[in-house]
């Protein structure tokens, strides 16, 4: 089979589309036949070495396909089963061998491009709403990088859930593509706070997806004892932080959240919510572009320029 594999960390020039061996599934997994893989940033931290990972490697951590075989002790899964999945390593190849208790399964009423959008960011975002700081009627939110994927579902459910929501993106072109009560473009961070609260006042929560240019700024944003949710760095890591400050600002709280410690056993429900609202049309998936698998290397890098909207994903076959 096919598959994109990273020789050495770097740009994205370091993603070959190359021949490798099949994967065999083994007691417990399914063997899967690949149809997308959904782009998301962890995949350019682990390329580029922001992350340490031993090359040489297969990036991708989630998709959708069709099982084609399984191994032994697997029952309920039967060829031709659509599915999708996340946190699984290999993604961006025709073939991926993936638990048989990590698929998700796909109904028909979901294209299997949506459903390469959902599993990563459709359930991280349901996991910041009703879960991480659970919003409510009324509650004053943040969401940074409003018309990215999970920005813009985030968006989307917060609604659902009566909240009053400012979304921030970097250029008048992304404001037609939030989903926020207001949208704020931000060219300069250091303003952000009086925007906000000549808005809404100061906030319960932050959800922070941009990291490293935007922490220092939306933290000022925060109500005292508010929650800041710092969920990614799209523009870079947050350098060490002096915790004295969430004295200062006001006895907040700060959390550094990943989808994996949220899903175990609320796996089922978050992709049931988030799958039955696409499908009854009250969740929309934006999907941004999709690139043919010899062009990862463009998909990386458009991601990475901070032009991207809604949800970048790969087409294997």
């Amino acid at each position: 089979m096919k598959a994109i594999r990273v020789s050495t960390t770097g740009g994205p020039e370091v993603l070959e589309w190359v021949d490798v061996p099949d994967p065999v599934p083994g007691p417990g997994e399914l063997l899967v036949e690949v149809e997308y893989a959904g782009l998301n940033f962890i995949d350019t931290y682990q390329r580029s070495g922001v992350y340490t990972i031993e090359t040489p490697f297969i990036p991708g951590q989630e998709g959708s396909g069709r099982v084609i075989g399984r191994g032994e002790d697997v029952e309920g899964w039967w060829d031709g089963t659509r599915v999708a999945w996340t946190n699984q390593m290999g993604s961006y190849a025709q073939k991926i061998v993936i638990p048989a208790s990590a698929a998700l399964y796909v109904p028909d009423s979901i294209r299997m491009d949506t459903a390469a959008a959902l599993p990563l960011q459709g359930m991280t975002a349901h996991y910041l709403i009703r879960s991480a700081y659970p919003v409510d009627r009324g509650t004053k939110i943040l969401i940074t990088g409003a018309a990215g994927g999970v920005g813009r579902i985030a968006g989307q459910l917060a609604s659902a859930q009566g909240a009053i929501s400012v979304g921030t993106v970097s250029t008048e072109e992304k404001l037609a593509f939030t989903d926020t009560t207001h949208s704020i473009v931000v060219s300069d961070w250091a303003t952000i706070k009086q925007q906000v609260t000549d808005r809404v006042g100061l906030l319960d929560v932050v959800y922070d997806g941009v990291g490293k240019a935007s922490f220092d700024h939306t933290i000022t944003c925060l109500r005292p004892r508010g929650l800041m949710c710092l969920f990614g760095g799209a523009s870079g890591q947050v350098p060490p932080f002096d915790l004295q400050r969430l004295n200062a600002l006001g006895s907040l709280y700060i959390t550094r959240p990943t989808l994996a410690n949220y899903l175990g056993q609320e796996q089922e429900w978050r992709w049931n919510e988030v799958t039955e609202r696409t499908a009854a049309g009250h969740l929309d998936i934006l999907i941004g572009k999709v690139f043919d698998a010899q062009y990862a290397s463009k998909a990386h890098a458009h991601i990475e320029s901070g032009k991207s909207i809604g949800k970048t994903l790969i087409k294997i076959h």
